[in-house]
Parts: structure tokens; C-alpha cells; sequence
């Protein structure tokens, strides 16, 4: 992978991959990066934010380029953030996933994770119904 990107970057790729959503702003992500344990690994076309507090790491958000995906990038930066969590203490990492994103769902359980639990109407949908969170753990190496 390529140098981190800017907040900037984050904000408009992230933007990009989200679509139908709000797209977090360069603020937002800069905010975030300013605390302890944040980090971002990717470049330009994917990009993932991670935090380690003791010995958890929490994926806050991963975006993928539309024309990048289905290349094995996300793939690749999830095994890279992992390692990186790992050597900053993390033996355990989790995420949440709204339910109805089947190709991120299929994602983190092809790395290994396990959904564990669900926040029903989590995700808030332009005139349509929310959507649950499903909550996925795994152990780090």
C-alpha cells in the first residue's frame, strides 16, 4: 500500500464509496486521527481507520474506490491494520457491519470474524427503514 492518505482524502474517498450515505467530513476524520491509538492505512483507492485501546482494536470505518473494488484490496488492508493493531497491543478486534452490506459481511467473516451480537435500527436510511448492525469479534495473532 501506498502512504496514508490525508484527512482530506479520507473524506472523499469515503464519500465516494458511500453513496447513498453521508460521507464523514475531512473534520471528522481529523478529529479522529487526533486521538490516541487512531490510525489510517491505505492510499488512494482503500483506506482503513482503526483504534487501539488496550488491548482492543475497533474498525471505525474501511472504504474501497467503486471502480477498485472486487481486486482483493480490501482484503489486503484488512490483514495490514490487523498487524498493525497487534503490534500496538490489540489481541482482540471488532467491528460493526449494517446488516444488508452482504459483500462486507462476507468480507470480515472471510478474515476470520464472527458476528456476536446486533444493534436493531442502527443505521439510518434515506426513506427507507433503518438497518441492524451486526457486531463481529475476532482474535488477533
Amino acid at each position: 500500500m501506498r502512504q496514508a492518505p490525508t484527512p482530506q482524502d479520507l473524506a472523499a474517498l469515503h464519500r465516494a464509496a458511500n453513496h447513498e450515505d453521508r460521507g464523514w467530513s475531512a473534520a471528522e476524520f481529523a478529529d479522529l486521527l487526533a486521538g490516541t491509538g487512531t490510525r489510517a492505512v491505505g492510499d488512494d483507492r482503500v483506506f482503513a481507520l482503526f483504534r487501539v485501546i488496550l488491548d482492543e482494536a475497533e474498525l471505525l470505518t474501511i472504504a474501497t474506490r467503486p471502480a477498485q473494488r472486487r481486486k482483493g484490496l480490501a482484503r489486503t488492508l484488512m490483514k495490514q491494520w490487523q498487524a498493525e493493531a497487534a503490534r500496538m497491543g490489540a489481541r482482540r478486534a471488532f467491528l460493526e457491519v449494517a446488516a444488508d452490506n452482504s459483500a462486507a459481511v462476507a468480507l470480515y467473516a472471510g478474515c476470520g470474524y464472527a458476528a456476536t451480537g446486533r444493534r436493531r435500527g442502527y443505521y439510518s436510511r434515506k426513506g427507507r427503514a433503518p438497518v441492524d448492525a451486526i457486531l463481529m469479534t475476532r482474535t488477533l495473532p
